[in-house]
């Protein structure tokens, strides 16, 4: 099996700079699932057919295994696929895939390939309650394909036949190759068409067979935003349904978005509006609180995260609690029982078991033990506007509210930083550390009042 995906079209109704291929699906160019749902096929080679933009398709693609055809002028997708002959080897099939069409399945696409064996030519066809704008599949009283009229060209009658043809097809390389060299352009867009083909294989006898997708969003393509959009809502949809039948609770399949891989456990549970990107892994008893996005992070068995709470390259361990409004950003590692409250961001810093930062913190570049209490307003002043260091607060530490640790600076096993503490040298462990300008009252001091116009 070879594989064809045509991926030439500008998509001026996109109304994008961005080539109508790599508008996104899930956070995916669409050609990307184009290309993986070929694959699942392992077929010897995959060609993408360039044209608008192309350049730009093959920086973003960036597969050093893809081969790739360019397509200049552009007069149609027998043209286009033509330009895809010298990849070929005769004594294959070649499956014809769209770039626009991002949600077709590989099992249709296996069946279809049967459906062809070694010397047929099959299509996917699909019915449609409103098939304008279609090439329609015309039959004989057989009911043997004979050929497919577009739909500028066909007649009333022919317009009324609701069966069409998707332009997904398999048919032998070497007559391929034969017959794209001996279609015209004698219609109404004045481009060679690949379905032309197809009248041609009944004239020497080739058996043409038809194979209906498992759905038939799997061949729907994108032309404009509203379709993409749709498509979006559809392939998301689809991500809810398989979660949920793993066990997820999904409370609303309806408002979720999975852009990238997520991986569950056993009795997870997602709130509305949340995004996962990248890989994700979500542990056993994992509670996703609304509105959350979730990105390249593993968490651990019975961790909750609260609404609003972003959590990015980060790993907890196990019943963490993180948010409302919480933030972690790469390079976060979390132990077990962890908890970061409303407002606290973490970077690039570990934080061992049972330690809390509920409110309104701030830990960067740091180490921080286990039973760590870290008051609200606290700061790690990791950076100096040149470089960046870390702080270490050992086991057992209480870190007073409204205190700045300017790194590097280390706090020592059992220490207690006073509230309002500016830390500049160590803390010695086990003792009280206080830094406070001394406090002072004014005896007869007059509030300013406002002077009079």
């Amino acid at each position: 099996m070879e594989v064809i995906i045509l991926a030439a079209g500008q998509g001026k109704r996109m109304r994008s700079a961005l080539p109508k291929v790599l508008q996104p699906i899930a956070g995916r160019p669409m050609l990307q699932h184009v290309v993986a749902a070929a694959r699942a096929l392992s077929p010897r080679i995959v060609c993408v057919v360039y044209g608008h933009g192309g350049e730009v398709v093959r920086e973003r693609i960036a597969d050093p295994e893809l081969a790739w055809a360019k397509q200049e002028p552009q007069l149609g997708t027998g043209h286009a696929v033509q330009q895809a002959l010298p990849h070929l080897v005769d004594g294959d099939s070649a499956l014809v895939l769209y770039g626009d069409v991002p949600l077709i399945g590989a099992a249709t696409l296996r069946r279809l390939q049967t459906a062809a064996g070694a010397d047929r030519l099959a299509l996917l066809t699909v019915e449609l309650d409103d098939p304008t704008g279609y090439g329609r599949i015309l039959r004989d009283e057989a009911g043997r394909v004979v050929r497919i009229v577009e739909h500028k060209d066909a007649t009333e009658d022919e317009r009324r036949v609701r069966e069409v043809n998707t332009g997904i097809l398999v048919a032998p390389v070497a007559r391929l190759r034969d017959w794209l060299g001996r279609i015209g352009n004698d219609n109404a867009q004045g481009e060679y068409y690949l379905t032309d083909i197809i009248a041609l294989a009944v004239a020497e006898g080739v058996e043409v067979a038809t194979v209906q997708p498992d759905a038939v969003w799997e061949t729907l393509g994108v032309n404009s935003k509203p379709q993409l959009a749709e498509l979006e809502r559809i392939h998301q949809r689809n991500i809810a349904q398989r979660l949920m039948e793993e066990g997820v609770t999904v409370l609303d399949p309806s408002r979720i978005d999975v852009r990238g891989e997520l991986t569950v456990g056993r009795d997870v549970e997602i709130d509305v509006g949340c995004v996962f990107e990248g890989q994700v892994e979500l542990g056993d008893d994992v509670r996703i609180g609304a509105h959350c996005v979730v990105k390249n992070a593993r968490l651990g068995a019975g961790t909750r995260l609260a609404p609003f709470s972003h959590v990015e390259d980060t790993a907890t361990g196990r019943a963490c609690v993180i948010g409302p409004y919480a933030r972690t950003r790469p390079g976060t590692v979390l132990g077990d029982d962890v908890h970061l409250g409303n407002f606290v961001e973490v970077k690039n810093s570990a934080i061992a078991d049972h330690s809390k930062a509920n409110h309104l913190a701030y830990v960067g570049d740091a180490d921080v033990g286990e039973r760590v209490n870290i008051g609200a307003g606290t700061i790690t002043c990791n950076y100096d506007g040149a470089n960046k260091y870390r702080t270490v607060i050992e086991d057992d530490a209480f870190i007073g509210s409204d205190t700045q640790l300017v790194a590097p600076v280390r706090v020592g096993r059992g220490a207690t930083l006073g509230a309002g503490t500016t830390l500049t040298k160590d803390a010695p462990a086990g003792q009280l550390t206080v830094s406070r300008a001394r406090q002072v009252s004014l005896a007869g001091w007059q509030r300013p009042v406002k002077t009079k116009k």
